[in-house]
């Protein structure tokens, strides 16, 4: 839909425009919302921050903001009104489009940005520092770290930003800017954009996920590939994911930008990949039909799973397009380091290996992580939004010893196991019984022989019962403890 403002110049808006004369609406009080409140408002906009929430959090970040002068309205309701003689709406990317907020907006032709959009246009005009982007249903944040380390082994100032890290807005009203920032967008942030022209782009892979607040993969699809819109030197691709690839090839690009993919098999021309375990380019080498450029070993990448391989590639295919020395890639290989609770050995009892992979909150990461055991007691369930578990099941069932499931959709979980693997025993811990995890480790405990792995990948969300993904497996590496304990 097109909108109108009653600011002529909003459309095209840019950190040297008249912001007095907006009055902005920020959706969402959290860490993003705070910082599009705060870059508003230290421009000279007239800001009013509005949220559902009404906790201690909230009301903290509420005072803050008060005393710079923004207005806030905090509690339930507080996010469904759209203030008076509003002119541009800036959401967090929690908010989802059906909220009542941005139906009033729409009825009203005042346009809705993104914070990441309002970010990309706050860049100092200047000298705006390049965007490397990347998104994916899976690996964004360890790819957009490693790539993040890459830089910095270069000798560039950059940082992790954007759905990780430092929220966008903040990053771009920095006064000691970056030389380049490495960006993880997730869908619901690139549903938002309208004007990004990353310097070059990478979409990691694509599975259903986040269908409830999309209203459907086709749309989810769709803001992955808006990605590559625009992008300047190099849409890269996952050649084990064609769907990537043809994004690349529908989208829109600034002429020269070229197709870069990134493969686990031997590479071809225009492609980084695997030769004689070593991570090879010929992609962004003088003589790449003919030779491939060493750049790390596979023994340099953490944990050297599959899917950290692939991640490292579309890392190293970014930063090269970047102009990253290869030497730098393998140095910022070897000094990178998994977040907790991907794929983490918390300890082995009885000869049996725990392993936390709490951050698999989809079927999609769940399969990598299977796949990277022979012999697996899996414990799985939680918030399955809207994902289905069919094909996980399927693919994996001779892997699987054993599987103890909980949480609110563990019977989507329990159908297919019983559909495609009958013959695995299941575990069924409910959601009412106190110190939940104790008991699924114990029951894990109970399926598990040596030599197996005990693998919390549990594919879906976590907040039915924990906080989020690190407070569950927090709770998992607590609860190992426990009975190594004893």
């Amino acid at each position: 839909m097109s909108t109108t403002s009653r600011v002529p110049w909003l459309s095209g808006a840019d950190r040297t425009s008249p912001w007095e004369q907006v009055h902005a609406v920020v959706a969402g009080i959290g860490v993003a919302g705070f910082a599009a409140a705060d870059a508003l408002q230290h421009l000279g906009a007239s800001v009013t921050i509005l949220d559902d929430r009404d906790n201690g959090d909230a009301r903290d970040k509420a005072t803050l903001l008060e005393i710079l002068g923004v207005r806030t309205r905090l509690g339930p309701g507080a996010g469904a009104a759209l203030p008076d003689d509003v002119d541009v709406v800036v959401t967090s990317p929690g908010w989802p489009p059906a909220a009542p907020l941005f139906a009033a907006a729409a009825a009203r032709q005042v346009p809705v940005w993104g914070d990441v959009e309002l970010a990309w246009r706050l860049r100092d005009p200047a000298a705006p520092t390049p965007w490397l982007c990347l998104t994916g249903t899976n690996g964004k944040t360890t790819t957009v770290q490693m790539l993040e380390s890459m830089l910095r082994a270069d000798g560039l100032r950059a940082v992790a930003a954007g759905n990780v890290g430092v929220p966008m807005c903040e990053v771009v009203m920095n006064p000691d800017p970056y030389d380049v920032l490495a960006v993880e967008l997730s869908s619901h942030q690139l549903h938002w954009m309208q004007s990004l022209s990353a310097e070059s782009a990478a979409v990691l892979n694509v599975a259903p996920d986040h269908i409830s607040w999309h209203g459907d993969l086709d749309r989810y699809s769709a803001a992955k590939a808006s990605i590559y819109t625009n992008c300047q030197v190099a849409c890269v691709y996952n050649v084990q994911d064609p769907q990537t690839r043809r994004m690349v090839e529908d989208a829109e690009v600034v002429e020269g930008c070229r197709a870069i993919g990134f493969t686990l098999g031997i590479p071809s021309i225009g492609m980084l990949g695997i030769v004689d375990d070593v991570l090879a380019d010929r992609a962004f080498i003088e003589g790449r039909d003919r030779n491939a450029a060493e750049l790390a070993a596979v023994s340099d990448v953490p944990t050297g799973a599959p899917h950290n391989v692939a991640n490292a590639l579309a890392a190293a295919a970014l930063a090269r397009s970047h102009g990253v020395s290869g030497g730098a890639v393998r140095r910022g290989l070897r000094s990178f380091h998994l977040d907790k609770h991907r794929i983490a050995e918390v300890a082995v009892v009885a000869d049996v290996r725990y392993v936390d992979d709490s951050k698999a909150t989809n079927p999609h990461a769940a399969l990598a992580s299977l796949r990277s055991f022979d012999s697996v007691v899996w414990i799985a369930g939680g918030l399955a939004k809207g994902a289905t578990f069919d094909e996980l099941v399927d693919s994996t069932r001779r892997r699987l010893r054993g599987v103890v499931v909980l949480g609110a959709d563990r019977a989507h979980i329990i159908a297919a196991l019983s559909r495609h693997a009958p013959d695995v025993p299941v575990i069924e811990v409910g959601d009412t019984e106190t110190e939940v995890m104790e008991r699924v480790v114990t029951a894990a405990a109970s399926l598990a022989r040596p030599g197996d792995t005990v693998l919390l990948a549990p594919a879906c969300a976590s907040q039915d019962l924990f906080a989020d993904y690190s407070a569950r497996g927090d709770a998992f590496v607590a609860a190992v403890e426990q009975l190594r304990k004893h």
